[in-house]
């Protein structure tokens, strides 16, 4: 994949290695829906994932980023490589009485240029918090990158966006979910 983003390449990847699945999901955020992406099977090979992340990287360079951030589990290998194509440090937030907070002596400095990093949106809620998180500390968030946006424009993230591809895929409440009233069995694979 060229640095350039490629919306077609990016959920060709996917498809290819079966990070796009089919069932009934439990999204991690509380949402339902037919679809999940399953980013970590992509992951799992290095030469793909630094050509991931240099896409993540490249709306965001010359722009002087120097943290990346991203929400544990998910988008702790995207924090460390979109962070080294940067030539930034790389940070996770992680959960700690159901909210992201920065473990580990892990610290975001005051006027530090901050880029959060995402595998996928679809509510905006983990990559909110998590550039809520920088600026509590201080910090300019540049904007938020993200592999998939499933949000269908409705992620609320107030900061520059940009996904490397977008999926037209619903998700429910889970009291209005068709899914659930099939009587499909509802997987849980996210990590909350």
């Amino acid at each position: 994949m060229a640095v350039q983003r490629a919306e077609a390449e990016v959920l060709a990847l996917l498809q290819r290695h079966g990070a796009l699945q089919q069932g009934h999901f439990l999204l991690s955020s509380g949402m339902h829906s037919s679809h999940y992406v399953q980013c970590a099977l992509l992951l799992q090979y290095p030469e793909l994932t630094a050509q991931l992340c240099a896409a993540l990287a490249e709306p965001f360079r010359g722009m002087g980023v120097q943290v990346v951030v991203g929400p544990a589990v998910g988008a702790v290998v995207l924090a460390y490589e979109t962070a080294r194509q940067l030539g930034a440090r790389a940070l996770w937030a992680e959960r700690s009485e159901g909210k992201l907070t920065l473990r580990r002596s892990f610290r975001v400095e005051p006027g530090e240029r901050v880029l959060v990093v995402e595998d996928v949106v679809t509510t905006g809620g983990s990559a909110r918090e998590v550039a809520l998180l920088a600026e509590r500390a201080g910090a300019s968030v540049v904007g938020v990158a993200a592999v998939v946006d499933r949000s269908a424009g409705n992620h609320g993230l107030r900061w520059r966006f940009e996904p490397l591809a977008r999926l037209e895929v619903e998700a429910y409440l889970p009291p209005l979910c068709p899914l659930c009233r099939e009587g499909l069995p509802l997987v849980k694979p996210g990590s909350r």
